[in-house]
């Protein structure tokens, strides 16, 4: 019989496999008893043909979808997880059998995606979505030993390299006065210049505290559930970051004190996102095609074009990997003529490394 547990609203069940076995507790999912009742009995049945006629239960998509979904509840995330998963869901429908999943199901979505509306889809996008029912799957197979097929693998579409769009320190510049003109005025003008100046994203700006704050060493401080790859990372503040939050500041303390948010309204909540008028600060100062993402490319651009290595940029902007960083490198052709410039300093001892094989390898030179 279903019964409820205190931590949660839905009817829960106690399975004891036919052929023996550790007994199977569950969730159905709803509140309804006879609902839940329904549920039980097909589990149970599921479980005898398995036990007995060597049956394997089907996994519909509804089901592998659900599972994963409630394992993702505390993933930052959940959001994007679950707009591709409407997606998937939009074509695989609930009742796909996942076991009986192939490739041309799998190619199958692609195209529909490819043909769907006036702005076809990316293939990042695309390759997004394959890779949250690749995740769905997976999720299934380990956590869940449903023995469930992976035709996602070796699927995902060919992405071009995309176009760093980052701007002059000119036009960083005039967008922060025109910003001030704005109507959210000098919080606009200390967004972006901390944005361009510290290259943090957007959700890390936004949700910023005070607490994070190190005013004596000029740091701010990213725990793992503020920072996108999971990891706990400090963030260097020079002088235009430090004035920008010296400004926020003292408007926190005239208008709203006590608020913790640095990016705070006059009443003290937190602001959730300055997108509106930050495009008519760009549309005001002539820049065109230039996203709030695009200040985070425009910081590292900056930096590389300086002269810092990759690995400090690296660390700075918070990549998981040099791979993120290295789409950058382009942007410091003078590394490449230094590089150039010791091989020919140094061409003195090009042929050593042959020459000296047989010292290496412990033999004598043959004459």
């Amino acid at each position: 019989m279903p019964y409820q547990r205190a931590d949660s609203p839905y009817w829960w069940v106690n399975l004891h496999p036919p052929g023996g076995g550790r007994p199977i507790r569950r969730s159905t999912r709803t509140t309804d008893k006879r609902e839940a009742e329904a549920i039980e009995g097909k589990w149970r049945a599921e479980l005898y043909r398995q036990a007995y006629w060597g049956e394997k239960p089907a996994r519909t998509f509804a089901e592998v979808a659900a599972e994963y979904l409630m394992a993702s509840q505390d993933k930052r995330s959940l959001d994007d997880i679950k707009r591709r998963t409407a997606s998937l869901y939009d074509y695989f429908g609930r009742d796909m059998d996942m076991t009986a999943l192939t490739g041309q199901d799998v190619r199958g979505f692609i195209d529909w995606r490819r043909q769907q509306g006036r702005k076809t889809p990316a293939p990042a996008t695309i390759n997004r979505e394959l890779d949250i029912l690749s995740a769905m799957i997976n999720h299934a197979i380990i956590h869940l030993e449903w023995p469930l097929p992976n035709p996602v693998r070796g699927r995902s579409l060919k992405e071009p390299r995309g176009i760093i769009r980052w701007i002059t320190r000119a036009e960083a510049t005039r967008l922060i006065a025109c910003a001030e003109k704005t109507r959210a005025g000098e919080r606009l003008a200390s967004f972006i210049a901390l944005g361009l100046h510290t290259g943090c994203r957007l959700e890390e700006l936004m949700g910023l505290e005070w607490q994070r704050v190190n005013w004596r060493d000029a740091l701010l401080t990213l725990e793992p559930e503020h920072d996108k790859s999971g990891e706990r990372r400090t963030v260097p503040l020079n002088d235009i970051a430090l004035a920008a939050l010296k400004r926020r500041a003292a408007f926190v303390a005239q208008r709203c004190p006590g608020s913790p948010w640095v990016f705070a309204k006059k009443n003290g909540e937190r602001l959730k996102t300055p997108r509106t008028g930050f495009a008519a600060a760009c549309q005001a100062a002539g820049i065109r095609n230039y996203r709030i993402h695009d200040m985070r490319h425009t910081c590292a651009s900056w930096l590389v074009s300086e002269g810092v290595p990759l690995a400090d940029v690296k660390e700075v902007l918070g990549h998981s990997t040099i791979t993120m960083t290295e789409k950058y490198a382009h942007l410091a052709p003078h590394r490449a003529r230094e590089a150039v410039a010791t091989l020919a300093s140094r061409s003195g001892h090009v042929e050593r490394p042959a020459h000296n094989a047989e010292e290496l390898m412990g033999r004598k030179k043959r004459p």
